[in-house]
């Protein structure tokens, strides 16, 4: 067996779809299940059961990929290894972050590495935080950018800065009129949240305990708060008129419907930590350094 054919079954398990899975293996359909049916002849076992919609592990072939994803980890430990003589800056650096960091950080952020770094290219990427962690864990991102809280084995994670939620709003809404604002005062209009799988989403609803009777009203009032996919879309969305809604101070402005809209703060303003997370194991923590550096930077830049 060879990791190659590791890293395909560890992938298919993940995709349950043959051709999903060849796309992010960046081979042919019939390539994959070649291999994969190699290596189950090789073993003498079905490691997935196929039927017309989906491809499932078996019971053993469970076991069998579990056991395929930590010799993938320490396959990516021992390049790391092999990397600690060499320069540390000179390298692309792999980083990835949730959806509702990575569009506001990363145009800044970028500029900032190449003046500190400029032979470290930035691979970046853009996902959930249950895609990130796996992502780190399998070695294919060097880096991610989370909001806490953030735990997993053999990850260390280091906070790098708090940001506050503020609620954003048409120009001509009835609440411009306050100064700030209380949690209690959105339940009387329509607030507009990110889709299920997005941790600031999640965050809200900590903030704002009283909006969560409302998000599975069947009766469709005013209250019923919808989904969008990015908090782009909900920018858009409010300055159409559809509503208000609640994001992280960094991404409240930036488009061009920022003179459409406008912001309150809470009067107890909601916060999250944002933190910087990498395998324990990564020896290019002077590359880690450079990326904590000039995020520090990002941030002192806008609040300059």
């Amino acid at each position: 067996m060879t990791l190659t054919e590791l890293r395909y079954i560890v992938t298919l398990a993940q995709e349950q779809h043959f051709g999903r899975a060849a796309e992010r293996c960046h081979v042919s359909q019939p390539t994959l299940s070649i291999a994969v049916k190699k290596l189950e002849e090789e073993l003498d076992t079905a490691i997935f059961e196929r039927s017309k919609t989906r491809v499932y592990p078996t019971p053993l072939g469970q076991k069998i990929i579990s056991q395929a994803q930590k010799v993938l980890e320490q396959a990516s430990t021992i390049k790391d290894i092999a990397n600690e003589g060499k320069n540390q800056l000179v390298s692309p650096l792999h980083i990835g972050a949730i959806f509702t960091i990575g569009p506001y950080l990363f145009p800044q952020l970028i500029p900032e590495i190449q003046q500190m770094a400029k032979d470290m290219p930035l691979y970046v990427e853009e996902t959930y935080t249950a895609t990130l962690r796996r992502r780190i864990r399998q070695g294919d991102l060097d880096a991610i950018v989370i909001a806490l809280p953030f735990t997993e084995a053999d990850i260390v994670t280091q906070p790098l800065y708090d940001e506050e939620f503020v609620v954003l709003m048409d120009k001509n809404h009835p609440l411009t009129q306050f100064t700030q604002l209380e949690p209690e005062q959105l339940t009387e209009y329509n607030v507009l949240l990110l889709g299920e799988g997005h941790c600031f989403r999640d965050q809200v609803l900590e903030a704002c305990p009283n909006l969560k009777p409302s998000i599975d009203d069947p009766r469709g009032k005013i209250r019923t708060a919808a989904e969008g996919s990015s908090l782009e879309t909900l920018k858009y969305m409010v300055a159409s008129g559809l509503g208000i809604t609640i994001l992280p101070q960094s991404a409240a402005v930036g488009n061009h419907t920022t003179s459409l809209l406008e912001t309150r703060p809470f009067k107890t303003p909601p916060t999250r930590t944002v933190a910087l997370a990498w395998r324990a194991s990564f020896p290019r923590l002077q590359a880690i350094d450079a990326v904590r550096t000039a995020i520090t930077r990002c941030q002192l830049g806008q609040h300059s």
